[in-house]
């Protein structure tokens, strides 16, 4: 009998204390933050993660990186998420306005350019006109409904009247990131990327660079979701990107950062 006691009194001790961690997690584990990123963003933020936790070890980060329509699409949806960046104000403006975002915490971090890309042994592509040629047969463009970086291409290539005789043309990409693939893999003879996506390839090159008075300005905003439930954890990662440390990695980049 004694023993059966010593083995229910066990039994329940081990229910106490999953209980506990049920109902009040440790700090590690509350802290653990999902950031839907802009997929053009990537590589900066893979190169923030150990600066930030380095200095926040009980933070952990998860990155989920997309076109920041899809982004929108899966918050909207009720997908987990603490802190939302775009890559463009509409999407973030669509949230603000919908009340899904925690007053205050919303910031634009950056600022990009749109660029008309090559393969690096292309010749001869100096101008968008250029595009209409015979021998640009494929011309990679983010999917617009989606795809900031393919808005502001849209923007530009319709203010030079230019969109309709090129569409035929187009191939589309789910996010800018398959656009620069699609341009280095040589399925496309040009395509629309964005200068810091460019920069990190050796692949490809500089055809043109659109002009800022031809699209909408390309800004990076940020900010915190009301439903996180890690809302202090994220305001202060929300406010790590605008630290000294954050903007010299973006500015590697190739990121026009705020001075102030």
């Amino acid at each position: 009998m004694k023993r059966y006691l010593i083995a229910a009194a066990i039994a329940i001790a081990a229910c106490i204390i999953a209980l506990r961690f049920v109902l009040f997690p440790t700090t590690a584990q509350s802290n653990k933050l999902i950031i839907s990123a802009a997929a053009s963003l990537k590589d900066a933020l893979e190169d923030i993660k150990p600066v930030y936790q380095r200095s926040k070890t009980t933070v952990g980060l998860t990155y989920n990186f997309g076109a920041s329509g899809t982004l929108l699409q899966q918050i909207e949806q009720g997908a987990p998420a603490d802190v939302f960046l775009s890559a463009a104000k509409c999407q973030m403006d669509t949230l603000d306005q919908a009340g899904k975002l925690v007053a205050g915490t919303r910031k634009d971090i950056a600022r990009n350019r749109l660029v008309l890309i090559v393969p690096r042994s292309s010749r001869g592509v100096q101008s968008f006109d250029r595009l209409t040629q015979p021998d640009i047969k494929r011309i990679a463009i983010g999917e617009p409904r989606s795809v900031p970086a393919g808005q502001y291409a849209e923007q530009v290539l319709r203010k030079r009247k230019l969109y309709n005789t090129l569409k035929p043309k187009f191939v589309f990409g789910n996010n800018v990131r398959q656009v620069l693939a699609a341009v280095q893999s040589g399925n496309a003879e040009a395509g629309f990327v964005y200068l810091t996506d460019a920069k990190i390839s050796n692949q490809v090159k500089i055809a043109v660079t659109a002009d800022e008075a031809d699209h909408a300005p390309i800004v990076y905003p940020v900010a915190v979701l009301r439903s996180s439930k890690n809302i202090e954890a994220a305001k202060e990662f929300v406010q790590y990107l605008s630290s000294t440390d954050a903007k010299t990695v973006l500015s590697k980049y190739g990121f026009v950062v705020p001075t102030s």
